[in-house]
């Protein structure tokens, strides 16, 4: 018997008429049940459910690709980040799928909302074939009441067929492997990867294609609120710290990766949370580590001993990028409608491991706008395959992947809404002061207890009232003394002991800057233009 009903619009309506059995919105019980029955994975003795995604164990960002039509093509921003396929090509695709998905003798069907403010989500029918797809896209997505999924009517479709093997010749694509997104025909197509976060972030790039023109500012970020009912959002990449520092025990969560920031709120993408579970800590990150004892959450990738079931969260040896994903009411102070109100405080997030820039710098709108854009945080060594010296990285807009419309149409919409909610900016710095990273560097982590006290005085509103200088290489404005906080750490110069390092290793990060936003220049305004860095 089918605990939840299926929607009156069915899957032939939608162009994929099949014989399979479908399974219509199962809850978390029964779609583990079909998992575990199905070979699909293994339960650990706490109950979590522990999966393996094969070769793709992170997004296929090469893979991915959106028609080019009349309306799209000269929406999206072509290049590196988003490719093109033809209609026909896709139209290819879909019939190959359509194909596929006549002869499955059993397929899951989950009908959604991406977005938890009603004005501004939208409908999303997500057909897989695995029973841990279906799980894992209801725990990430907003769930709509019982009531109202009798006469769901999707306006995307997103079909995902691990099992599917892409052809090159006949698909344009490159391999075996394929994300193919129609924006016009509201249909995402995913083939050739069993790793679920791509439905997830088809999911945020829709949300990244609509919402700009009704002026939504769609954010990869976390963002909480603190008991004074102040929000705050923080942009970041891997590594930065969005998740760790965004999760405080003190604050209410809103979410952690994905958000729209509209008129009237913050509000979550999603209904769940897809955190990093390498070397997750019961010290460190004591609400997140809990999720991975629980019944409902997926573990991707998580060492499990096959006999005693015991999950090994410090070992890498099927990816370093294993991942949790649970309801977000797993987290004890999560909001419970998943919504805030618009932002106080904006907290841009670097791991910068030249150990150049100060631990905190306050921005204004054009200098936010720049550093956005700018999205910069630097890889060390050990985090990727190949990385041995410290190694800047831009992403931009804190997600380039995700990003179908130009970077300054986000930027220019968070500038806005910056200056006209009189809304603070921080860029933070959790990477390394004192010198570098790497072989012969001689900088070390930033103290996550000096990271906190400035982020407390950032988001309680009393760091605005400490003295500033300007930094001579990036012009924003840094605090002389925070209390609790030893002065020198601030000035970062002086925690180097060889000053004419650090003035090089300055100029080259400027320079760095300089060269990655050459590629905006013509998209901004004079004042972001100005906010550029330059070499002391």
């Amino acid at each position: 018997m089918n605990p939840s009903p299926a929607s009156r619009h069915g899957l032939d309506t939608l162009g994929f008429p099949t014989d399979a059995t479908l399974h219509w919105n199962l809850t978390t019980a029964p779609l583990v049940e079909f998992a575990v029955a199905r070979g699909e994975g293994l339960l650990s003795k706490d109950g979590a459910f522990v999966v393996e995604t094969g070769t793709h164990t992170g997004r296929s960002a090469q893979d991915k690709f959106i028609v080019s039509d009349a309306v799209t093509g000269p929406a999206i921003w072509w290049g590196k980040t988003n490719k093109a396929i033809t209609p026909e090509q896709f139209a290819a695709v879909r019939a190959d799928f359509a194909a596929a998905v006549a002869v499955k003798p059993a397929l899951f069907v989950q009908d959604l909302y991406g977005g938890s403010q009603p004005e501004h989500r939208v409908n999303v029918r997500v057909i897989t074939e695995f029973a841990w797809h279906s799980l894992f896209i209801r725990t990430l997505l907003v769930r709509p009441e019982v009531s109202a999924l009798a006469d769901f009517l999707p306006e995307f479709t997103i079909v995902d067929l691990p099992s599917f093997r892409a052809d090159p010749a006949r698909h344009g694509c490159r391999g075996e492997t394929i994300i193919a997104v129609d924006f016009e025909g509201k249909t995402i197509l995913i083939g050739g990867t069993r790793y679920a976060g791509e439905m997830k972030k088809s999911v945020f790039s829709i949300l990244n294609y609509l919402l700009p023109p009704q002026g939504i500012m769609p954010m990869h970020c976390s963002a909480n609120i603190g008991a004074d009912g102040r929000t705050a959002v923080f942009f970041g990449l891997s590594g930065t710290g969005k998740t760790t520092l965004s999760a405080d025990a003190s604050r209410t969560l809103i979410g952690d990766d994905e958000h729209g920031w509209s008129d009237e709120a913050v509000f979550n993408f999603e209904g769940g949370c897809y955190a990093k579970a390498i070397r997750l800590s019961a010290e460190a990150e004591p609400e997140i580590y809990a999720t991975t004892k629980r019944f409902g959450t997926v573990l991707e990738n998580v060492v499990i001993d096959p006999v005693s079931r015991e999950i090994d969260l410090d070992s890498a040896a099927l990816a370093e990028n294993s991942r949790a994903s649970y309801p977000i009411d797993f987290i004890p102070n999560a909001s419970a409608d998943n919504l805030g109100p618009v932002p106080a405080n904006v907290i841009m997030l670097t791991a910068d491991a030249f150990g150049i820039l100060p631990p905190i710098a306050r921005l204004t709108p054009s200098q936010a706008m720049y550093h956005f854009l700018s999205g910069y945080t630097a890889r060390v060594a050990g985090t990727e395959i190949g990385v041995t010296e410290p190694d800047a990285t831009f992403s931009t807009c804190f997600g380039a992947p995700f990003m179908p419309r130009h970077p300054s149409v986000y930027g220019n919409l968070l500038k806005e809404r910056i200056a006209k909610g009189g809304v603070d900016c921080w860029l933070v710095n959790t990477g390394w002061t004192g010198g570098g990273a790497g072989t012969g560097g001689t900088g070390s982590r930033m103290p996550i207890r000096v990271t906190r006290a400035l982020l407390n005085a950032a988001l309680d509103g009393s760091l605005n009232d400490a003295e500033f200088r300007t930094d001579p290489n990036f012009g924003f404005e840094v605090p002389v003394s925070v209390p609790g906080v030893e002065p020198r750490i601030l000035n970062p110069r002086e925690t180097w002991a060889d000053k004419a390092a650090y003035d090089a290793k300055a100029k080259a990060l400027v320079a760095m800057f300089v060269d990655n936003f050459a590629q905006f220049e013509d998209h901004v305004d004079a004042g972001v233009r100005e906010s550029a860095p330059k070499a002391a």
